[in-house]
């Protein structure tokens, strides 16, 4: 089998073999690449260098903790080859990444109802994203994150006495002894590089992006048959699961993880055990578990994910609002419980984004305190307002930035947006102000996963002729700053000072701009002006 790897990782082997040490690429690069996944971009190392050792191969990189784990940054790793004066290619790991996401972005835009550069009519804020394509990937692509390098020494744990971190750590003397003590057989593989496979690749000090390594150059090391299971699909611990978990219980969040990302099943006494320990996640804190719960949303099947965990006991303490939906019928178009639905909402949303995942998995949160029967007709009235409540605290115990817990709560809110025909065009100006132009998309791929998980068709005429009509309204004011004059005109105009008036003035122009646009020009707005003082002075 032949290994692509780049440059970065075969240099840090070749550095630590170089000073006269063991070095081994280990944990989730080594699975990938068994899986041979492509854009592998994380890189762990192990060795037996102790870390004083390693800064010595690598001054450019720092020390933190006390798990034997030496981090490099890919900056400054680039910055140590630059200094030793080697040659390096056009593009790093960085740039690579970077340009396969771009290239995805420019896919999705084709995608999106608000395409910036086929849209007749654009809000003046974004003429000059239309104008610059290369501003608009700038400002609106995904931002690129590569993890530093880690390197750590063989080592070996000792007791877990609180569920998170071992409370000791010696340094061990072979890799198996560090491959015992990973998580799941999957990430307890090494791989060996050959010295002189590496000599010969390097000592030209001129090196390429990636390089192709033979099946002799390199070797396997595979203690815990993790090459074996990834065959068969399944995801076990090493050794003892209750053992496994009872060290780190965030583990049983990860094997569900791993299992929707990599298309795999849990290995039974694996998924016993997460059953029989769910109750020791509440030892984790709430940063790790939101950090593992939006990875899970983010992967080729978020709704399985979101199934083991309710199977496996997980959920009651994530997301234990969404199990009051089970057994809750629904009239009209729905077919299946509220539970159902949702699960089925969120495994049709057409959004990679997690954030917007998880709005479409509890958009209808608020259902289960909504509920009414009357001869024999079920309504849920206002679940969304009350439901946006709910989904804000839990975006916020998920530890979302302000801005994702913000849009959590606009996107459940606003989810049950209605359009008919006959609306005006001041109508759409107002929904779009509401949910805001960078929400727009989000909640039309909500609504999307809506109808499906409904059992519904996709879309609809009048759903299309609304995408149609929010796009005309594009380039009308729908803010503030689109108003021809700013607080401070109304005050130098009128003599009024700073205070909850001009807020009070400019607000309610902004009203009847929206219901009129040609009003939206200084004398006319000054003249409104006018006429707001004189009624707030009668």
């Amino acid at each position: 089998m032949q290994l692509n790897l780049p440059f970065e990782s075969l240099y840090i082997i070749y550095a630590l073999q170089e000073a006269g040490f063991e070095a081994y690429l280990v944990g989730g690069a080594v699975r990938d690449l068994m899986l041979k996944q492509e854009l592998i971009n994380d890189f762990d190392f192990t060795t037996n260098a102790n870390p004083q050792e390693i800064q010595q191969v690598f001054p450019e990189s720092f020390y933190e903790n006390q798990f034997g784990t030496v981090s490099i940054t890919h900056e400054n790793l680039l910055q140590q080859l630059i200094k030793q004066n080697w040659g390096l290619p056009k593009k790093n790991i960085y740039q690579r990444l970077l340009d396969h996401e771009t290239a995805l972005y420019k896919i999705n835009q084709k995608e999106k109802i608000i395409n910036l550069k086929t849209a007749k009519k654009i809000h003046y804020s974004l003429k000059d994203k239309v104008l610059d394509s290369k501003k608009i990937i700038e400002q609106n692509a995904p931002k690129v994150y590569l993890p530093p390098f880690e390197i750590t020494t063989f080592r070996s744990d000792g007791n877990y006495a609180d569920h998170r971190r071992p409370e000791s750590v010696a340094w061990g003397k072979t890799i198996t002894d560090d491959l015992s003590r990973r998580d799941f057989t999957v990430n307890a593989m090494a791989i060996a590089i050959d010295k002189q496979s590496l000599k010969h690749i390097f000592e030209k000090q001129s090196i390429l992006e990636n390089y192709q390594l033979q099946s002799n150059d390199w070797q396997l090391i595979d203690e815990f048959q993790g090459f074996q299971d990834l065959k068969a699909g399944l995801i076990r611990t090493v050794g003892n699961p209750n053992e496994r978990f009872a060290e780190d219980a965030l583990r049983m969040l990860r094997a569900i993880r791993l299992a929707v990302q990599l298309n795999m099943e849990l290995e039974k006494e694996t998924f016993l055990s997460i059953q029989n320990n769910h109750d020791s996640l509440s030892f984790i804190s709430a940063e790790r578990v939101g950090g593992e719960m939006m990875k899970i949303l983010a992967s080729p099947d978020p709704a399985r994910g979101v199934k083991l965990l309710d199977e496996g006991g997980l959920l009651n303490h994530i997301i234990p609002e969404l199990k009051m939906g089970k057994n809750m019928d629904q009239s009209g178009h729905h077919k299946t419980d509220v539970w159902t639905h949702s699960l089925d909402a969120l495994a049709t949303c057409p959004s990679k984004d997690p954030v917007v995942r998880l709005a479409t998995l509890i958009h209808d949160i608020g259902k289960p305190d909504t509920y009414e029967k009357k001869d024999q007709e079920i309504s849920f009235y206002n679940h969304e307002v009350l439901g946006a409540r709910i989904a804000s605290k839990i975006a916020k115990r998920l530890r979302l930035s302000k801005k994702d817990v913000q849009r959590i709560f606009i996107l459940v809110r606003y989810h049950m947006f209605y359009y008919q025909t006959d609306h005006s065009d001041a109508s759409i100006r107002r929904f779009i102000k509401k949910v805001s132009l960078e929400n727009i998309d989000d909640i039309l791929d909500l609504r999307e996963g809506d109808r499906l998980g409904s059992g519904a068709k996709k879309t609809s005429w009048r759903l299309e002729e609304f995408k149609k009509r929010i796009i005309e309204q594009l380039n009308q004011p729908m803010d503030l700053s689109d108003l021809a004059i700013n607080g401070q005109v109304i005050m130098d105009e009128f003599q009024l000072k700073p205070g909850p008036l001009i807020g009070q003035i400019l607000n309610q122009l902004l009203e009847e701009v929206m219901e009129n646009p040609a009003l939206n020009t200084k004398p006319s707005l000054i003249e409104e002006t006018q006429k707001i003082i004189k009624a707030t002075n009668n």
